[in-house]
């Protein structure tokens, strides 16, 4: 006998609980099937995880290096096994507070455990299960993608799901790619005390941010100690004796690089494999990933889609908003509410970290705005200076004539933080001089914000503390 539902999502992490729990707020009886550990990416592999052995990572390697006289700090010995069991216990805990508990709480939510396949658009095949709904979300998420090289399969190699678990510290790692999973990764190992190699196909290093923050960050990163080559055209790898090999082409010569470990941080894909779409009508882009309409409704009738399985951005904030969207349509037919991407934050949490919203320069002249823009050093940032932590710069956008924000782009300490006064900004469609005209808290990095926008009216190197 089929179980029947209201609403089924396929997937068990933040897109999936979102839909989950706006659905049953609206009276829906909800089942969640997830064949994986609950909670996605997020929190098993990502955000949570990464975030944690970051800031590990920045005490360590800040412990030793500062800029704060009379103050002396003996290196300590790393244990890194017990770093990793710290975070596994730090997403073990999140994972019942945020997930388990939630369906303990929720009687009109039910989880099932299994891999779901379509037998038709009322449903899916969960092991010997049939499992009925008339509506359904795909949240499946996406997986780390790993390119076609020549010899890698034949090469013990890491993605960023292993990379987490790694039970001993690598003397060495070559790591493929330039975004910010590549980043990320790459100053927290360094940090931990690996020799770090980053080879990235484009020419900068996070190819879509400003040039300004690329570069800055490039050296940054590198003046740290880690290896970043750009330019970098992947021919082959192998492994001799525990070792791989690398051979590059870099301006048309080959190249060898050599390391203990081997990371893959060359994207992700969406997850759509072995879901029976093909039986539904559920049509997929040249990328593999879900298409839908802004209601994330796909290509079939009465099934929706949200998270990383409809493609970029790949964001959890994104995912969770677009899983609200989707149920809330699929629960209430008269609603047609829009999920709304115009103005998406993101963050990348190396130190400094990077934060961009809105428009990026080139991006503003290609919508046809006239624009005027401004770079302030964050050593014209007093709290900058306080905390002696000068490193960033921060860019913004400005529409010439209305004074308009159209984009705020970030490198610096807790930029992740900042960014979300210059996304009200942008939302909201502020100019420069009410922006000027609210009172901030002194000393603050977000202060940035305000001098930024002073500084296309006047030279803010000739200003007193908190002066307009």
């Amino acid at each position: 006998m089929a179980i029947e539902f209201n609403l089924i999502t396929i997937g068990g992490g933040s897109a999936a609980f979102a839909a989950a729990i706006k659905a049953a707020e609206l009276g829906a009886t909800v089942a969640i099937v997830e064949e994986g550990v609950i909670g996605g990416t997020c929190l098993n592999k990502g955000c949570i995880p990464t975030k944690n052995l970051l800031r590990a990572g920045e005490i360590y390697y800040g412990s030793g290096k500062h800029d704060f006289a009379g103050i002396n700090l003996k290196s300590k010995r790393l244990n890194f096994s017990a770093l990793i069991e710290q975070k596994d216990k730090l997403v073990k805990e999140l994972r019942k507070s945020k997930y388990l508990d939630i369906l303990k709480s929720n009687p009109a939510i039910k989880f099932i455990k299994g891999r779901a396949e379509f037998l038709s658009d009322k449903e899916v095949k969960v092991g010997k299960d049939i499992l009925k709904a008339e509506k359904f979300i795909i949240a499946t998420g996406a997986s780390p993608s790993i390119l076609p090289i020549d010899g890698l399969d034949k090469v013990e190699y890491l993605t960023s799901t292993e990379a987490l678990d790694l039970k001993k510290l690598p003397k060495s790692m070559l790591i493929l790619g330039g975004r910010f999973v590549a980043l990320e990764f790459a100053q927290m190992y360094n940090h931990f005390g690996t020799k770090v190699a980053v080879l990235q196909r484009s020419q900068t290093i996070i190819p879509d941010d400003e040039e300004e923050i690329s570069i800055a960050l490039q050296k940054f990163l590198t003046d740290e100690g880690i290896k970043i080559v750009t330019g970098v055209k992947i021919l082959s790898v192998k492994e001799e004796g525990g070792i791989k090999i690398v051979t590059c082409e870099i301006g048309g010569k080959k190249k060898n690089f050599k390391a203990e470990s081997l990371l893959m941080a060359t994207g992700r894909s969406p997850n759509t494999s072995g879901l029976g779409l093909e039986k539904i009508g559920v049509k997929l882009n040249d990328k593999g990933a879900i298409i839908v309409d802004d209601e994330m409704r796909t290509s079939a009738p009465n099934i929706w889609a949200a998270g990383d399985v409809t493609g970029e951005p790949m964001l959890v904030t994104v995912a969770a908003h677009q899983g609200a969207v989707a149920a809330q349509n699929a629960t209430d037919d008269c609603c047609h509410r829009k999920a709304d991407l115009s103005v998406v934050p993101h963050a990348i949490f190396t130190h400094p970290q990077v934060a961009s919203v809105g428009f990026k320069e080139k991006e503003a002249i290609e919508k046809g705005y006239k624009v005027k823009t401004r770079v302030l050093d964050f050593h014209l940032v007093p709290k900058a200076a306080v905390i002696r932590d000068m490193m960033g710069l921060i860019k913004m956008i400005v529409e010439d004539g209305t004074d308009i924000i159209l984009g705020v782009h970030i490198l610096s300490p807790e930029a992740g933080d900042i960014i979300h006064e210059a996304t009200l900004s942008v939302k909201n469609k502020m100019t420069i001089h009410e922006i000027i005209d609210i009172i901030h808290v002194y000393p603050t990095l977000s202060e940035s914000i305000k001098i930024v926008a002073q500084s296309f009216l006047k030279d803010v190197s000739r200003l007193s503390c908190c002066a307009e």
